[in-house]
């Protein structure tokens, strides 16, 4: 018994080549072992992981087509997605064939081997980042937005100009299902997948536009005493805003609406305001609109989501029913329509310098409703100091005179009366405007010694009237110089000589 036991075992351990030396045996893999149609008989790991990684990469150049339903299409290669091999792990399988396990199980592989060969398959994994930035870099161009429906107001009343319906690629999904063929369907050849597109739709329809015809807020302000420039940058932001359909949850944004401030956007150089004193800017005097605006919003009671006031106090609206905006500060003015119809915002300007916005939508307050906002001033802060900047860039003569502004803190308040009779008082809103004083930036480059000891007493006053009057002085001195010297020019060139005494500068 015992020696038929250790003649199966020798049989067995001559089998699996038991008594071959360690090194030669585990270096190669066994004959009738293959990966897809590549044949490993006798190969060391090392050499069958190179010929899987070659067999990997001749796919590389797989030409791999994503399409965009009816848009156009992406065309790249395997390579540019990422390809790889996904299940390395078959090679410690490959390797330990045969040699892994008890004796008799060893055996039974080996000797199947023998009539049938054993057969693995490489999976192809990709890069999902490689992917996503694919699709995200080359979507775009093809992705159509939908065009809400819009209104436009003319004299005979309101146009309706129908929506158009957009197709967006959805990035996510369309990762998803380009990773997902890849990975478990793609054969290696040439492949065409279709990416994920959604449908956007349209917001508006002919019937819900038609309702919108009934004033729910008006207001007007004036800019009659603005220079050409601020009045051209008034009518050219108001332009930029009128005409807005705003359907319902939609939020407006004013600063987004007439950005950019640039010539190229219809604006010019007038002044605006920056740490306390008037500047000139491009875009000067935007902010008249965004405050009218803000008066026809509050008055058609929309949701105001964002306001900012003033640095300083403006004229042309009651303190804390200003809203400004500004590139350099983030201050915008923005507000919701948060009604259940769409609005239409109609804006424009007149001969006389006058800036209106109404708001129209679906009247659904009661008739019986008055809406008013009072201004309330809680705190006037004058001030009571002068400055005087000197600038040694500039002559003698030169001086610029800035306005003081008073201080103030405010509120605004919104009054709800129905029948005539007072229902509700709400604060809307605070406000707190930097005084600043009254101040002159005056000239004081001259090679007179006296000119400049002159200014230089002047400013030393701390007074804008003094510096005021000795650089007027200055100043027609100066022009009464120049006339005297192109009188006696125009005489020499006629051949008279007359003697014209000098200007007469003042004395210190």
């Amino acid at each position: 018994m015992k020696k038929g036991f250790g003649l199966l075992l020798t049989i067995f351990v001559a089998a699996l080549g038991v008594g071959a030396p360690v090194q030669a045996r585990e270096a190669v893999i066994h004959r009738g072992i293959y990966v897809n149609d590549i044949d490993l008989a006798d190969k060391s790991p090392e050499e069958a992981r190179k010929e899987i990684e070659e067999y990997i990469s001749s796919f590389k150049d797989a030409q791999i087509t994503l399409h965009i339903e009816e848009e156009g299409e992406i065309v790249a290669t395997a390579a540019d997605l990422g390809l790889k091999w996904g299940n390395e792990e078959i090679l410690d399988e490959v390797t330990s064939f045969g040699r892994d396990g008890d004796i008799l199980r060893c055996y039974k592989e080996l000797k199947d081997l023998e009539y049938q060969n054993k057969t693995y398959q490489v999976t192809f994994e990709f890069d999902k980042d490689k992917i996503r930035s694919l699709i995200e870099e080359n979507a775009q161009q093809y992705n159509k937005e939908a065009v809400n429906a819009t209104l436009t107001k003319t004299e005979e009343g309101f146009q309706i100009t129908e929506g158009e319906m957009g197709k967006v690629v959805d990035i996510d999904a369309s990762v998803d299902s380009v990773y997902g063929y890849l990975t478990k369907d793609w054969d290696g050849s040439a492949c065409d997948v279709d990416l994920a597109v959604t449908v956007d739709e349209p917001q508006g329809t002919a019937e819900s536009l038609a309702m919108v015809k009934d004033v729910l807020g008006t207001f007007t302000t004036s800019y009659s005493t603005s220079g050409g420039s601020r009045s051209a940058n008034v009518a050219n932001g108001c332009s930029l805003i009128n005409g807005t359909t705003l359907y319902p949850g939609e939020e407006f944004s004013a600063y987004e609406a007439v950005a950019p401030f640039s010539e190229a956007n219809g604006y010019y150089m007038a002044g605006s305001y920056l740490n306390g004193q008037v500047v000139d800017s491009l875009g000067g005097g935007i902010c008249q609109v965004s405050t009218t605006l803000y008066n026809a919003v509050l008055r058609a009671e929309l949701e105001v989501t964002e306001r900012y006031n003033h640095s300083m106090i403006v004229t042309y609206v009651d303190p804390s029913a200003d809203a400004a905006i500004a590139e350099s500060s983030g201050k915008d003015f923005k507000f919701k329509n948060n009604r259940e119809y769409p609005i239409y915002i109609e804006g424009y300007t007149t001969p006389e310098k006058k800036i209106t916005f109404t708001i129209y939508g679906v009247e659904d307050r009661d008739s019986s409703r008055e809406v008013e906002y009072e201004s309330v001033v809680l705190e006037r802060i004058a001030p009571d100091t002068e400055v005087i900047y000197t600038d040694a860039s500039l002559p003698v003569g030169y001086c610029v005179v800035q306005s003081a502004h008073v201080g103030y803190k405010a509120q605004l308040w919104k009054v709800v009366k129905e029948n005539g009779v007072e229902v509700s008082r709400e604060q809307i809103n605070s406000s707190s405007y930097m005084k600043a004083p009254r101040s002159a930036t005056v000239g004081v480059a001259t090679e007179d010694p006296g000119a400049y000891n002159a200014i230089m007493a002047a400013v030393a006053t701390n007074s804008v009237d003094e510096v005021k009057a000795v650089a007027k002085a200055y100043k027609d001195a100066a022009a009464a110089q120049e006339a005297a010297l192109q009188a006696q020019a125009e005489a020499i060139a006629a051949g008279q000589i007359p003697e014209i005494p000098p200007a007469e500068v003042p004395a210190e």
